[in-house]
């Protein structure tokens, strides 16, 4: 167990070392007026090394399972949540990815920055309708620019058993976009997730699920990408 908090002391050590090689960045691309491929660019490089860091640092590490699943067009990507690993990974995991996040993320020292100028969809939950609207207007502009869309529609981060249950607003999306829907587990919850004091050495599995086509009635579309998530949860326990 010392060694094993050890290694995860060394890994935020690192983290913070290499996070602030990239205050650089925030004023040369703002010198040059912030130029959106080039921030996607810039971040994508900072997930790496902290995949990186994971990786030879603390032995924590990715498999990925059925990658052929993913449509080949922009789609909307349904994910349970359970550590800060998937909001990173899935960065490189899907290069040009729009991730619907809380406006808490942009609070974050340097890597608000970079989040705010990717752009990410940045959502305020405190304002209600008004952020769902903003939510599917962004998410309705994303997939035009040829981006897909992370919803992470458990709305938090859950414990590792914790049922998967959908909030609403995914219920939305998959209404009004008419694109098909990719769903996604992980088990990082098993090494890095609430409740841990440390992260933990290992392998997370990052599994693809079959899409769902558009045109269900929503509330049947949730129940189905539930049990989908919940059926590869048990193959993996």
């Amino acid at each position: 167990m010392h060694q094993i908090k050890l290694k995860s002391h060394l890994f935020d050590a690192f983290f913070a070392g290499w996070t602030a090689w990239f205050t650089l960045g925030v004023l040369v691309f703002w010198l040059v007026g912030s130029p959106r491929k080039a921030i996607r660019a810039a971040t994508r490089l900072w997930v790496r090394g902290v995949l990186f860091g994971l990786k030879h640092v603390v032995g924590l590490d990715y498999v990925e399972r059925g990658r052929d699943l993913i449509p080949s067009e922009p789609c909307l990507i349904v994910c349970n949540h359970q550590s800060t690993w998937e909001t990173l990974a899935f960065l490189i995991l899907f290069p040009d990815v729009a991730i619907v996040a809380k406006q808490e993320l942009l609070r974050i020292p340097i890597i608000g920055w970079y989040l705010r100028k990717s752009p990410m969809i940045i959502i305020d939950r405190e304002s209600g309708s008004k952020a769902l609207k903003f939510m599917l207007n962004q998410s309705r502009e994303a997939l035009a620019g040829g981006r897909s869309v992370l919803i992470f529609p458990e709305g938090t981060r859950m414990k590792e058993l914790d049922p998967i249950r959908f909030k609403r607003g995914v219920e939305l999306l998959y209404a009004k976009l008419g694109t098909p829907v990719l769903p996604v587990l992980v088990n990082s919850g098993k090494f890095w997730g609430p409740g841990r004091s440390c992260k933990r050495g290992g392998t997370i599995t990052v599994s693809y699920l079959p899409p769902i086509p558009p045109g269900m009635p929503a509330e049947l579309f949730a129940r189905k990408a539930e049990a989908q998530m919940e059926t590869e949860r048990s193959r993996l326990i």
